[in-house]
């Protein structure tokens, strides 16, 4: 619909799915970003991080890239390659004021770490991610759906995060969150002023980083605190 009527298509992605999921690009999206954090960048009290933007291969979407592009070439060797600034023109060391190009210097550092990051795990790290993540939440989401009053609101797979509804349970999303906190567990994000259609709802995300024993504790204590499992 969005091509018909002349329209670009944005695809916002969670990288470290793309070994399990279709490419943006597969599905029609003319661009694709998201966020670098899940390629190996460790939060640190709200920052620093950065993002990427991915287009087609076309002139059109890379002359608006804002920042130094590089190239890979062929060099007189047999199987070298070699990298070099491309569409230099277009930046504001060639073109001055009139340059595209705007960057931070972390930005870079950030892409360095997610390119070592990304090398170091491959075509079949990137799989396995993706399937340990899935497995994840669908498991999470099945023990918390066990829990007396606890919901899952919208059907379907999962990756990472997810809806968990409270309105059965007679407590908000912040007194469960208190609760939880004194059990040494930050849960979920409460959304309840966010999106008042999905009632006492918070939004819970489920990473390579817990393991079935976080998920459990997390379980026991919800149980706990809501009075009982079904």
């Amino acid at each position: 619909a969005a091509k018909g009527a002349g329209a670009l298509v944005i695809a916002g992605v969670d990288p470290s799915s793309l070994g399990v999921l279709e490419a943006p690009g597969a599905m029609g999206a003319d661009y694709a970003v998201g966020d670098y954090q899940p390629l190996g960048l460790h939060m640190g009290y709200g920052g620093s991080l950065s993002g990427f933007i991915c287009t087609k291969d076309e002139e059109k979407f890379v002359a608006e890239y804002p920042l130094l592009l590089f190239g890979l070439t062929d060099t007189v060797k047999d199987g070298e390659y070699g990298f070099g600034e491309v569409f230099y023109e277009r930046t504001s060391y060639a073109s001055r004021e009139k340059g595209k190009d705007f960057v931070g210097t972390a930005t870079a550092l950030h892409g360095i770490v997610a390119g070592v990051y990304m090398a170091l795990m491959g075509p079949k790290g990137f799989d396995e991610l993706g399937r340990g993540i899935l497995q994840r939440a669908a498991y999470a989401k099945k023990k918390l759906a066990g829990v007396s009053g606890v919901s899952i609101p919208l059907e379907g797979v999962s990756y990472c995060d997810f809806l968990v509804n409270f309105d059965k349970t007679g407590k908000t999303v912040a007194e469960v969150n208190a609760a939880l906190l004194k059990n040494d567990i930050f849960g979920g994000k409460d959304v309840s002023g966010d999106f008042p259609a999905f009632g006492q709802s918070a939004l819970y995300s489920i990473t390579e980083m817990h393991s079935k024993e976080d998920i459990d504790k997390l379980i026991s204590a919800l149980a706990k605190v809501l009075g009982a499992s079904k």
